[in-house]
């Protein structure tokens, strides 16, 4: 590929993961409340609902991983796309529990694509550009949590429904639910048309690429955990995973519970917290990365996590030091001041950790061991994701409102402990002679 080619191929693979997570989006707001409009459908549901999908995520990533190092990754972004349209369907027709999970472990699986398009980028951006590189496609997550809530709103209003019901075809259920469901769907599947469309292929395989030469996900994740240099990723990605998805999934339990916010008032938080998540990881990350590091800054971000999480159960009584602005909107009242301050800072400490270890993690990858190292730690926070929604929802049942906050700010602090002794070996290996092995 010349410059011109890859400057093409980043612009493309953006754009098919920004259509595929712009699905994702649409449905995160509305999974609770369809949940619990089956029988049975208690909050400990939501949480394994949410970790059914983190579980065959975790099992998936390595695999498409290793196997875009061996086929690829232009047919693993197709493959696994198209499958996310099925996944999607699917939920949007499920008339009971157990097809809801049906449809999400399917969409887990497929989701584990995310460490194929993170490979993609590598291959197309040198290693001084690849964490700038790696934020656009935090920015593309970001972008989708931007319009994927407020087009699933959208798509829930009675109006639209009744305007979608009356030209669908007999026999296709078009609710509330649904239809934000068969929407998802849609996005996956133009992105499955703009990769067989546009796309080029970023990596040609090679004889080293051997099928019999690749272990297993199991073996891929020991191999990850006996080498020095990801051991410490590894973890912090765990860590942060384990923290933050329970987090997210208790979020809007929380705010339904102690604001009182309606579906389409969650989903505009999601899409607030979707703008800074892009402004953090598409503008600010390159500039800062190029100023002060992938590690200073993980350190950073890392803090500024824990801190947003655990001050976030505490919103309501930070929002006596806000003014009260409801003349100015009905909605800026003091307590929504200080929700929307604490929120400020959850996307900006989120974006700045989660680009900069990705971008340690390609940093200490062989290139041609990219998608297997990306695929590898994906797998570590999927299975992070599997145990850490339970966990939080059983807290949020047991406890209290607030402590899978407290509890998640607290799994956050050795994340700062693992970082800065990477920047430490880091320091005492770059005043040694460079080591010719596979790590760099």
């Amino acid at each position: 590929m010349d410059g011109a080619a890859r400057r093409r191929g980043l612009a493309i693979v953006l754009a098919v993961v920004f259509l595929d997570l712009l699905g994702f989006g649409i449905i995160i707001p509305i999974l609770p409340y369809y949940t619990r409009s089956f029988p049975g459908g208690t909050e400990f549901v939501i949480g394994l609902l949410a970790a059914s999908y983190s579980l065959t995520q975790f099992v998936f990533a390595p695999l498409l991983g290793s196997l875009s190092d061996r086929v690829g990754r232009r047919p693993v972004l197709v493959l696994s796309l198209s499958g996310s349209v099925l996944a999607w369907t699917l939920f949007g027709l499920a008339d009971a529990l157990w097809l809801l999970f049906v449809a999400r472990l399917l969409a887990g699986a497929m989701g584990g694509n995310l460490s194929t398009a993170q490979a993609y980028v590598a291959d197309v951006t040198p290693p001084e550009r690849r964490a700038a590189a790696l934020g656009y496609i935090g920015a593309a997550f970001g972008l989708g949590f931007i319009f994927g809530p407020g087009i699933g709103a959208v798509l829930s209003f009675d109006a639209t429904i009744a305007g979608v019901d009356a030209v669908a075809p007999a026999g296709v259920p078009i609710t509330r639910f649904s239809l934000p469901s068969f929407a998802a769907a849609l996005f996956s599947l133009c992105g499955v048309v703009v990769a067989l469309a546009f796309l080029p292929e970023s990596r040609t395989p090679g004889p080293d690429t051997d099928r019999s030469e690749r272990p297993s996900p199991v073996g891929q994740l020991r191999a990850a955990v006996v080498t020095p240099d990801l051991r410490e990723l590894l973890a912090a990605f765990f860590l942060v995973s384990f923290a933050f998805s329970g987090v997210t999934v208790m979020f809007i339990p929380y705010v339904a519970d102690v604001y009182g916010y309606t579906a389409t008032q969650s989903a505009l938080l999601l899409t607030y917290i979707g703008l800074l998540a892009v402004l953090t990881q598409g503008v600010l990350i390159g500039r800062l990365t190029a100023r002060y590091g992938s590690v200073a800054l993980s350190l950073g971000g890392a803090a500024l996590l824990a801190a947003a999480v655990g001050a976030l159960p505490f919103s309501s009584a930070l929002g006596g030091a806000f003014p009260d602005l409801t003349g100015v909107a009905p909605f800026l009242t003091g307590d929504a001041l200080g929700l929307l301050a604490i929120l400020t800072l959850l996307p900006v400490g989120n974006g700045v950790l989660s680009v900069t270890l990705t971008a340690l993690v390609s940093q200490r990858a062989s290139a041609d061991l990219q998608g297997s190292a990306f695929g590898v730690t994906q797998g570590a926070g999927s299975l992070a994701r599997t145990v850490g929604p339970p966990v939080m929802g059983g807290l949020y049942a047991a406890v209290g409102f607030w402590a899978p906050f407290v509890a998640g700010s607290l799994l956050l602090l050795p994340v700062i402990a693992l970082v800065a002794r990477l920047g430490r070996d880091g320091d005492a290996a770059a005043a040694r002679p460079a080591d010719p092995g596979h790590v760099r």
